[in-house]
């Protein structure tokens, strides 16, 4: 290959006022070997939450054997990359006394600390410093965003479970024991994050992507038209599939927020109704409560998928919904999740409670067969990535935590076994963790919460 075709990992494409980050060509592959040896793609790390634990019997596999062939109701969507993924039974969470009167507060806090609150500081921050943070602190040194922390939902919530603090109720991730790290809730912030300004504190319309007429990408299309002609093949369709991907994120996010101004303007009579008197008035599509709640969290797992392709930060939390308040109008009811989950047996709330959260492993679904779909050096994104989706309950009607659900998707760049269903697995919540990072690569100087030890049986059969 010619060395004047060599690119840094770096590089990005420039226009006015924005910067494009690239996904990882072949170049420049070639352009970072040390000593002969072929550069290898980081290893990133991806969190998905859901509250209020699963139905046990939907969920869990029948045994070992069956995983992959006859998965649960649960995991249907999963099926196409069950092979990419790895089931535990067993993960204990964290023993919540004192606390035993506040299960809905620290389901959340306690997801990537593994650490219960200080019970002398109950009304201030005083946990732990969260494991995405303490990989973004190792990783965030080689990317332009150590982390990105994504939210369906606003992050307030006030109930006063044992006098805790309202920051453990709806964040997962703690950059410092006392510091509790905001998420995102509005995808065109993630996206200008992402696809930044070149002068951050540059405020004008000229350098606001969102106030733009015309679609982000023709900022710096040119500039892809001049790249595209110095590539080979197999890199052009890299690009061609990427600026796609980036171009499809912007307009779903620009529908969106067409359809709450339209929304926002019939209902207040500024704009006359193009239906019909006859006709239902139109749906309001809120972010993040929305009735299609699926198409808002797909536009932040493509954010998700982007971030980690262009090598934009490794490092990402989403929590597709908080303790308490989400309701899924989409799936053909309005109750809450949480008033459901305490069901009793009956068979109509387990029967919902079991459809949310088919609906919402089918999000993080989503996102992994995009990742399993895109190539990254000898393999795919997917490949490169261990992405965590989880509960901080077992069982959100008893409020049990004694095998907290856990789905682990990805490779970890060779680091993990996948395909399999570990239906006795030892070990706490802790100790996954404390593992996961080690697959990872990132050293620690102890391990995370109450871990005593690695899970072996994650990375080796047994």
């Amino acid at each position: 290959m010619n060395k004047n075709m060599l690119m840094d990992r770096r590089s990005c494409l420039r226009g006015v006022g924005a910067s494009l980050a690239l996904p990882l060509f072949d170049v420049m592959g070639w352009a970072e070997t040390i000593g002969g040896t072929a550069y290898q793609p980081p290893v990133r790390l991806g969190f998905m939450y859901m509250p209020h634990g699963v139905i046990l019997d939907q969920f869990w596999p029948a045994d070992a054997e069956s995983f992959l062939t006859s998965p649960p109701p649960a995991l249907e969507s999963l099926g196409p990359v069950l092979d990419q993924c790895l089931l535990m039974k067993g993960i204990s969470g964290v023993p919540i006394a004192p606390y035993n009167g506040a299960p809905h507060a620290l389901e959340l806090s306690t997801w990537l600390t593994a650490t219960l609150p200080d019970p002398d500081k109950r009304n201030e921050i005083s946990i732990a410093i969260s494991a995405d943070q303490i990989a973004a602190n190792y990783m965030g040194a080689f990317t332009t965003l150590p982390s990105l922390e994504l939210a369906t939902m606003p992050q307030t919530w006030k109930e006063n479970q044992e006098g805790l603090n309202e920051a453990y109720y709806s964040h997962c991730s703690f950059r410092s024991p006392t510091q509790a790290v905001p998420a995102e809730i509005n995808p065109r912030n993630v996206l200008d994050r992402l696809f930044n300004k070149n002068d951050p504190t540059d405020s004008g319309t000229a350098s606001h992507l969102g106030a733009l007429d015309r679609s982000m990408l023709d900022i710096v299309l040119g500039g892809a038209k001049d790249l595209r002609r110095t590539l080979p093949a197999t890199d052009q369709r890299k690009l061609d599939e990427y600026l796609d991907s980036v171009r499809s994120v912007e307009r779903r996010i620009a529908a969106i927020e067409m359809r709450q101004q339209e929304a926002a303007l019939e209902k207040a009579g500024v704009r006359p109704s193009r239906h019909r008197d006859s006709d239902s008035p139109p749906i309001e599509i809120k972010i993040p409560e929305g009735d299609k709640r699926s198409e808002y969290m797909q536009v932040m797992c493509d954010l998700n998928v982007l971030a980690f392709q262009t090598d934009t930060t490794r490092v990402c939390t989403y929590i597709g919904s908080r303790p308490n308040g989400a309701s899924y109008p989409e799936l053909g009811f309005n109750d809450q999740h949480h008033s459901q989950t305490h069901h009793n047996n009956q068979p109509d709330k387990v029967e919902k409670v079991a459809k949310i959260t088919a609906f919402n492993i089918a999000q993080f679904a989503y996102m992994v067969k995009k990742m399993h779909a895109l190539k990254e050096g000898d393999g795919t994104l997917l490949d490169n990535c261990i992405m965590m989706w989880g509960s901080g309950l077992e069982d959100g009607d008893k409020h049990s935590r004694a095998n907290l659900p856990f789905i682990l998707a990805g490779k970890g760049g060779g680091s993990i076994e996948t395909g399999r269903f570990l239906p006795d697995t030892k070990g706490n919540q802790g100790d996954l963790l404390t593992t996961i990072l080690a697959c990872a690569g990132i050293p620690l100087d102890r391990p995370i919460g109450i871990a005593t030890k690695q899970i072996p049986e994650i990375t080796t059969r047994v």
